[in-house]
């Protein structure tokens, strides 16, 4: 019994790893690119290239690990749920008040070491933001926050978590 059993697990790890989910491998860059509508200096850039891009825009850098299943399908789950969230690629396309307030989440979520995620973190140690990393991009975020309130006149955000 304990054979057939062991045959049927074997199978079934074998026969998930031919069910393979849509991967993210789109441009990083398009019509609606948050650099099209905001200044984006080039240091920010790079720390949302390091940091940021795999699971917020339209384009993923998978590594290897990431063809083995169920750990391929936690991952696109992962990445779906950070584009649902904030998508660079898509960015420009936000009205001015999500603008905003995405803006916010991005300084309330660095400052509060909530981002990059933990478990993102643990394999990717180069996307490890350094205090000064951590300081550019809440300037930067802060700064155009700021910017699109008086631009559009827009009200103070009802919390710190808007969307």
């Amino acid at each position: 019994m304990r054979k057939k059993i062991g045959y049927l697990i074997l199978i079934l790890v074998i026969g998930i790893q031919f069910i393979r989910p849509a991967r993210n491998l789109g441009n990083t860059t398009g019509p609606n690119e948050i650099g099209l509508k905001y200044a984006i200096p080039q240091e920010v850039s790079k720390i949302l290239e390091k940091s940021c891009y795999d699971c917020h825009s339209n384009h993923t850098d998978y590594p290897w690990y990431t063809n083995i299943q169920p750990v391929g399908w936690w991952m696109q789950w992962h990445v779906n749920e950070g584009k649902r969230h904030l998508n660079y690629t898509e960015f420009a396309s936000y009205e001015p008040k999500r603008a905003r307030g995405k803006f916010k989440e991005t300084v309330d979520q660095v400052k509060g070491d909530e981002m990059p995620l933990n478990s993102y973190l643990w394999i990717h140690r180069d996307a490890i933001l350094s205090d000064s990393e951590k300081q550019i991009l809440v300037s930067w975020a802060d700064s155009l926050q700021h910017q699109l309130t008086r631009q559009y006149n827009l009200p103070p955000p009802e919390d710190n978590r808007q969307r």
